[in-house]
Parts: C-alpha cells; sequence; structure tokens
C-alpha cells in the first residue's frame, strides 16, 4: 500500500479562499448595512413635507417651509428662510424650539 501524506497543500488554493472569505466578512459586516443605512436615509428626505421639523447637518434647526427637487427652504425663525440642500438634511426633530 502506498499512503501519500500531503503536508504542503497549494497555498494559492488557501490564500484565495482565505481573500474571498475576507471579502464576503467586509460586505455582510460593513458595506452592505451602510447601503441599507443611506436608503432608509434616501426614503425618509422623500418623505419630508411643509411643516416638518428638521435638523441640517450644521446643526441648524427649523422648519420645512418649501420643498424642491434638490433643495429645502426653512423657516429658522420668524421671517428668516435659508436655503439648504437636500444632501445635508438627515434628521427629523421631534423637538425643535421654534
Amino acid at each position: 500500500m502506498n499512503i501519500l501524506l500531503q503536508t504542503g497543500g497549494n497555498p494559492m488554493g488557501s490564500s484565495l479562499i482565505f481573500m474571498v472569505v475576507i471579502i464576503a466578512i467586509f460586505y455582510f459586516f460593513m458595506i452592505r448595512p451602510q447601503q441599507k443605512k443611506q436608503k432608509n436615509i434616501q426614503k425618509a428626505r422623500e418623505a419630508m413635507q411643509n411643516g416638518d421639523k428638521v435638523i441640517t447637518a450644521g446643526g441648524i434647526h427649523g422648519r420645512i417651509k418649501e420643498v424642491q427637487p434638490t433643495y429645502f427652504l426653512l423657516e429658522i425663525s420668524n421671517g428668516v428662510t435659508i436655503k439648504v440642500d437636500k444632501a445635508s438634511v438627515f434628521a427629523s426633530a421631534t423637538d425643535v424650539g421654534n
């Protein structure tokens, strides 16, 4: 009986499998959750309407006065309106002190 023992294996095959596993881990634990989060943020922006209270990325609190395709007009104080890009509005506020 001739028994062959493999001690070395195929180093290219094992490193290829290792790389595929690492890429899969990055995808399922980092990339995919971030994509889901971005979709949720986009849906929330699309659902915003006139009168909603919001906070911008710069920390400005206000109420949506007008909704346009690429920007919002926010009223930040009585008679003070600013134009803000939709991408900078990240969260809707529940208790904005206006």
